[in-house]
């Protein structure tokens, strides 16, 4: 019974951790070129049809299926990489990429946070959000003041005065005829090793290999996010039901411990 009371609260963990990404999710719904998160769990039935056909440590030999796990395990989180919907803005300095490619952003935390131990640290961060404005001096930069980079890694310097700025399908920007500058993209290999910072920034791990980007630039375009509300409505309340199953779980257990100690083995 004390193993029921572990599964249920084990259970009630899990889907808490699921609403958190739910919410976090309808939180950005309207974050630009926000990617959303799930949470995966494996039910019993994968892990054992998985060792059962498993061969690889003593093939046609009797071996033990596993150890009893008592509750839930906390599923992992992961980012969903499909492409949102473009909204048309028809502002000069606003981009939107279209396939593989992140800008590139040389991008200086505001305050000390839990990835940075002081202010003003400064590396370069990856984002699809290309909400982006032009300074009096005529450096590019994003809504919140950090430059955007060219494919060397240097501030994009424009005239700021010159109202003929256009950017064609690959970055390179055009004034008064001429070529003046470049947008930078970035890829990698495998987007696992890229840390969430923020709402819609990027870090690469240690591991992260950087490849050329083959996404196109649109110029007069924002990258939306691919957060559905209607859907995370519904995956809300479907963890709120199992959430809900669990607490009964715990509360029908108690029951039954209760009548176990005050009625159980009572003298007559």
């Amino acid at each position: 019974m004390i193993k029921g009371l572990y599964t249920a609260w084990s259970g009630m963990r899990n889907e808490q951790n699921r609403m958190d990404v739910v919410a976090n999710n309808l939180a950005n719904v309207n974050t630009t070129g926000f990617k959303k998160e799930g949470s995966v769990s494996q039910p019993f039935s994968d892990v054992l049809g998985l060792k059962i056909k498993d061969r690889s440590e003593a093939p046609f030999t009797t071996r033990q299926i596993g150890t009893l796990n008592l509750g839930v395990k906390l599923g992992e989180t992961y980012v969903d990489w499909s492409q949102g919907p473009f909204r048309v803005t028809d502002e000069t300095f606003d981009f939107a990429l279209s396939g593989n490619g992140f800008f590139m952003i040389e991008y200086t935390n505001k305050a000390e946070n839990i990835r940075r131990d002081e202010a003003n640290q400064t590396n370069v961060m990856y984002t699809r959000d290309g909400n982006f404005t032009l300074r009096q001096d005529g450096t590019l930069v994003t809504q919140e003041g950090d430059y955007v980079l060219d494919p060397q890694g240097n501030h994009i310097v424009l005239d700021p005065l010159d109202t003929s700025t256009s950017v064609n399908s690959q970055g390179q920007i055009w004034q008064s005829g001429a070529v003046v500058g470049q947008i930078g993209l970035a890829d990698f290999e495998d987007y696992d090793t890229l840390w969430r910072y923020g709402e819609n920034f990027f870090e690469p791990t240690e591991d992260a290999v950087q490849i050329p980007a083959t996404a196109q630039v649109y110029q007069g375009y924002l990258e939306q996010s691919n957060v559905s509300t209607v859907d995370e409505m519904v995956n809300m309340i479907a963890v709120q039901r199992q959430y809900e199953a669990n607490s009964t779980m715990i509360q029908s257990v108690n029951t039954t411990l209760e009548t176990a100690v005050s009625q159980v083995g009572r003298l007559a």
